[in-house]
């Protein structure tokens, strides 16, 4: 497989990411963090610093924006839930063993 068509399927497979997490906003950013390590924000820190590596300026409430596919905070107000102490101590306990992880 040549680069170009890497790159085309890489960008054809995150674009479904966006679209599958879209629709399962009852998915809780901490929930994700729990079990993988990542969450939305991690992914739109991962773009804006892609796009910055190429000289394309990008804030960081762009790129949520094109990961949330809304604003961040209008998407936190829809959606985002109170995280319970389970949740916070399990996100605690997943942070600390992703320390050397660049999903920080």
């Amino acid at each position: 497989m040549d680069d170009a068509t890497r790159t085309e399927l890489e960008a054809a497979a995150f674009r479904t990411l966006l679209q599958h997490l879209s629709h399962r906003t009852d998915v809780q950013n901490i929930d994700m963090m729990n079990l993988t390590g990542f969450c939305r924000n991690c992914l739109s820190r991962w773009y804006q610093e892609a796009a910055n590596a190429r000289g394309i300026e990008m804030d960081k409430d762009t790129a949520r924006e094109i990961v949330y596919g809304m604003p961040y905070d209008v998407w936190r107000t829809q959606y985002q839930t109170e995280a319970g102490a389970d949740k916070q101590a399990a996100f605690k306990k997943a942070f600390a063993e992703n320390v050397g992880d660049d999903t920080k």
